[in-house]
């Protein structure tokens, strides 16, 4: 059994405690996950933002709108058709 190191300095999101807090695997991500041994919960430290800018969004919809399809558009920005049809159903919905 492997054993965990408990390092000091980690604030649980839960319950607020710094102690207890111990390091566990990674995410598919690769960002780190610790465990609180407190309130029994996995939480990261840092989280990654998944997060597209407005401007890449606007031009991505700009350009499905000029002609390309929705894989075409993803492609050339490097994110999924899902994501862009999305977007768009999004921008529809707008008053």
């Amino acid at each position: 059994m492997k054993k965990t190191k408990i390092e000091e300095g980690k604030i649980c999101p839960k319950c607020g405690r710094s102690e207890e807090q111990v390091n566990r695997e990674r995410n598919r991500s690769g960002t780190r996950r610790c465990y609180c041994k407190h309130c029994g919960i996995m939480y990261t430290l840092e989280p990654k933002k998944r997060e597209y800018s407005e401007e890449i969004r606007q031009q991505a919809i700009k350009t499905y709108y000029a002609g390309a399809s929705g894989r075409g558009v993803g492609k050339v920005f490097g994110f999924s058709k899902a994501n862009v049809y999305n977007w768009i159903k999004k921008n529809t919905e707008k008053p």
